[in-house]
């Protein structure tokens, strides 16, 4: 991308080239290298204008701004009709001033993806999205070259800045799409053009925000709504999930269904956990069936495996490269696998947590050899779920854990439904935050234990995490 890229898409004027090429887009000042774009976006902390400086300093070359940030700057004025596209030169480093930095960025992405006409993959759901979207760009990997988001780059910042990635040599992108108020996918559908969308399922995280889960599910749906018609679109759908298969009646693309209970295109069976040896199962496609394995973890990750593979599918793989794939991928998913020093096992997953993703850390869990302890945090965003919620993980906790470690007021919820459901109540504990809890559990986590660590991320679970590497006996 160069300077008359950014200038044809925030204003539709054609300029005369200008050989100021962009190395990459940033939105934080310490991240800016030589060449970088710069957009300065206001946040609730920090606002990125006071920070152009900083950003020029470290070699960026160009800022997107939208407010004045003193003098001594160059700026280039996009505002409605404050450019003519008269343009032949400029001095760098250069400030481009819009009506909004946010929308430009988002602007400036869309037209980028335009100018690479490769295939795109979107995938949302409540649980399950981040490790889908690994795998699945881990076996479209050994066929083509893949982008993909990183890390929660999901968002409308992250995912028009992950397309602002895009090289003649991608032949695919492979994008989760977060969220958090209906309209938000369809958004992120606008700029990112999917021919392929996969739902994992539906929950109540965010209903918070969202609403109900109704609401939930129509906000998910914008993915499979704004996906182009047979044969060109393919939505990828969960047959076990009623709100994802009902999505069927709102695209226009061909479906492809994968499941476990219910019957599908795509379908697993036979599935066995090893413990932290990962799974295998037996995938049926076709009157065929393929025996896989995968190093992930936990009986429910055949839904992440189908999902995976029926994205493969639908891309061209056969089936000796998915198998191959499957067994070999080291995907980069957010529960952390790590010995202490006193021998204990922790599957860190302190990340985030919903009631979903939670019983399913808890149901492996239950899986794995040793003492079983749950540390347990609350999970928040719930809405009117957050009862209920709390009572199913305290439920699941009681048939998976020996030592139950909670933490805040909400999880005093997930207490009593532990003990409703025979958990006896001395080996129990509850705190009210994570800095209370840290040297308690640490002090209560010995050899031979198997250690499950979740709950949402202002809960600041990664201090027990902290505590717990420290641990000596």
């Amino acid at each position: 991308m160069n300077l008359s890229d950014i200038i044809i898409a925030l204003t539709d004027h054609d300029v005369a080239p200008l050989d100021v090429r962009i190395s990459c887009a940033v939105i934080d000042s310490r991240q800016a290298v030589e060449g970088s774009l710069f957009i300065a976006l206001p946040g609730e902390q920090v606002d990125g204008h006071d920070y152009v400086q900083a950003a020029f300093d470290n070699g960026a070359q160009l800022a997107l701004i939208d407010r004045a940030i003193g003098n001594g700057f160059n700026v280039l004025d996009f505002r409605e009709n404050k450019f003519n596209g008269d343009l032949k030169e400029v001095t760098l480093p250069l400030c481009l001033q819009v009506e909004d930095t946010l929308k430009a960025l988002q602007t400036l992405a869309a037209y980028w993806r335009k100018q690479h006409p490769i295939r795109t993959i979107g995938i949302t759901g409540s649980v399950g999205k981040t490790s889908t979207k690994e795998l699945i760009a881990s076996l479209l990997s050994q066929k083509y070259e893949v982008l993909k988001n990183p890390g929660n780059r999901n968002n409308e910042i992250g995912l028009p800045l992950t397309l602002l990635e895009l090289e003649d040599d991608h032949e695919r992108a492979v994008l989760e799409m977060g969220f958090y108020v209906p309209g938000e996918i369809r958004m992120l559908c606008d700029i990112a053009q999917p021919q392929v969308g996969v739902i994992t399922n539906i929950g109540t995280v965010h209903a918070e925000r969202a609403g109900s889960q109704e609401t939930i599910a129509q906000g998910k749906a914008e993915l499979v709504e704004s996906l182009p018609p047979a044969p060109e679109g393919t939505a990828i759908l969960n047959m076990d999930d009623p709100w994802v298969r009902a999505m069927s009646e709102k695209t226009k693309a061909q479906c492809l269904t994968y499941g476990i209970i219910e019957d599908a295109d795509l379908t697993a069976c036979e599935i066995k956990s090893h413990g932290l040896e990962g799974i295998t199962c037996t995938l049926k496609y076709q009157d065929q069936s393929y025996q896989v394995s995968s190093p992930l973890l936990g009986e429910f990750s055949a839904y992440t495996i189908l999902r995976a593979t029926a994205v493969a599918l639908t891309e061209g793989l056969d089936w000796k490269i998915i198998q191959t794939a499957l067994a070999a991928s080291q995907v980069d998913i957010r529960m952390r696998q790590l010995t202490l020093p006193n021998g204990a096992v922790v599957l860190d997953d302190t990340y985030n947590a919903s009631p979903a993703s939670t019983v399913v850390a808890l149901q492996l869990l239950h899986g794995l050899q040793g003492r079983r302890v749950a540390v347990l945090g609350d999970m928040l965003e719930l809405g009117q779920y957050e009862k209920s919620g709390h009572h199913s993980v305290g439920k699941a906790a009681a048939a998976a854990a020996e030592v139950l470690i909670l933490v805040g007021e909400r999880s005093k919820t997930t207490a009593e439904a532990a003990i409703e459901n025979g958990f006896p109540e001395d080996q129990l504990k509850w705190y009210p935050d994570s800095k209370k809890a840290a040297q308690p559990a640490a002090s209560i986590i010995q050899n031979g234990d198997v250690v499950l660590i979740k709950g949402s991320n202002s809960m600041q679970m990664d201090r027990i995490m902290d505590a717990l590497k420290g641990s000596k006996s």
